[in-house]
């Protein structure tokens, strides 16, 4: 089949959206599939597009084999309407790429957010072709649990875009169970209507490898223990705790916090770090993923925090699969899904979110047991070779289409 994805993100760009669709691209095409997509120039998480990209409206380019094509978009380094008119403008210009792209046979539209569901409904009426919505963030529903939409104009006229875009959808699809059960649920979907295909992991990038010298000797890690978190600095993950968390173990030196990504707050938690005199924080920029494999190689433990909000119960973080796939053990400090399925696979420890105590105690106690900490990351190795190879999850997934 000739499958034609349209999302806002997509690498080079680095975050949980980008390589949850290039691992997915690649294994649509390893299972003998075409793909196609249309996206933004780059412009995530700084909110300006990248150097090599400005001036363009239109650039095509191939990305693992897939054709992308990119369409330019107003930017904003800004929140609230800045961010409504960036994803409003793509919306806009991606339509272009109906007179670039070759007919497909199915429209698969990356949620969040919504708006480019209108985008990719005009696809597929004018190629005549059944349209997937694929929902990893439940737009409007995680705006409202965590910063608010503004007036109940605006979230009601939200929701009436949501259910319209799931009824113009051939298929509803689901990123974890969480999701799926709202959907059913909540927002009563028939069960035909909505499929599921979780976060996986490219086993091909994130593998078990021998250690980067020169990264260890760059942010001078000999003789430290890192806790790695990988991922977006944004609300949603309440990094203040890290920050926090730091602080109370200035007496520990041996601990280091790798904190690899952007995000809306990436500025505040550096402000947060300096007034707090922390220094056992390293800030560092994305990174392609096969950079991300060399930094979680030399790490300790993997680090997830997420907000204690009622959003955390649907999410099972994508950045908990590198990090497992890498067999490294996690410690995990929120609640919800992502912490049912490490439980289930004994895989790290879990503490309360947002309490710095509670993680510098555990940190404390992790760092005695290491053949324990190595013992619980080869298990989530395992897990991940058996259950969440990105190749098999498609494959099963595709099975469950009926075109």
């Amino acid at each position: 089949m000739k499958f034609l994805i349209i999302t806002q993100y997509f690498s080079p760009e680095v975050g949980a959206a980008q390589t949850r669709l290039a691992a997915t691209s690649r294994a649509l095409q390893q299972l003998g599939h075409s793909v196609e997509v249309v996206t933004a120039m780059p412009n995530y998480p700084h909110g300006q597009v990248d150097s090599n990209y400005q001036g363009s409206f239109y650039r095509p380019e191939t990305f693992q084999g897939a054709i992308v094509h990119r369409f330019w978009l107003w930017t904003s380094q800004g929140k609230a309407w800045g961010r409504l008119l960036t994803y409003l403008s793509l919306m806009v210009t991606a339509c272009a790429g109906i007179f670039k792209v070759k007919k497909p046979d199915l429209v698969m539209v990356n949620s969040g957010p919504l708006f480019l569901g209108l985008t990719g409904f005009l696809y597929s009426r004018i190629f005549k072709v059944p349209m997937i919505f694929y929902v990893a963030d439940l737009w409007p529903r995680s705006v409202e649990h965590l910063q608010g939409l503004g007036t109940k104009f605006f979230m009601n006229l939200a929701l009436a875009l949501e259910a319209w875009i799931y009824k113009k959808s051939k298929y509803v699809v689901a990123v974890t169970e969480g999701v799926r059960e709202i959907l059913l649920n909540e927002k009563n979907l028939p069960p035909e209507k909505v499929l599921f295909l979780p976060n996986g992991v490219d086993t091909e990038v994130f593998h078990p490898r021998a250690l980067c010298e020169k990264l260890i000797q760059k942010y001078q890690l000999q003789n430290k223990k890192a806790f790695i978190y990988a991922g977006n600095h944004g609300y949603a993950h309440a990094l203040d705790t890290v920050i926090e968390t730091a602080a109370l173990l200035q007496d520990h030196p041996e601990v280091v916090f790798l904190l690899i990504g952007g995000g809306s707050e990436k500025d505040r938690l550096k402000k947060l770090a300096v007034d707090r005199k922390v220094s056992q924080v390293l800030f560092i920029d994305p990174v392609d993923p096969v950079i991300l494999a060399d930094y979680i190689q030399i790490s300790y433990m993997g680090l997830i925090h997420v907000r204690n909000s009622p959003l955390a119960l649907e999410t099972r973080p994508a950045k908990m699969f590198p990090l497992m796939a890498m067999g490294k053990a996690i410690l995990y400090a929120g609640f919800g899904e992502g912490v049912g399925l490490l439980e289930s696979c004994g895989g790290g420890w879990v503490v309360p979110p947002e309490n710095p105590r509670a993680l510098k105690d555990k940190i404390l106690e992790v760092l005695s047991q290491e053949t324990e900490v190595l013992a619980r990351g080869q298990k989530n190795l395992r897990f991940v070779q058996e259950k969440m190879n990105i190749t098999k999850l498609v494959g099963d997934w595709l099975e469950t289409l009926k075109l």
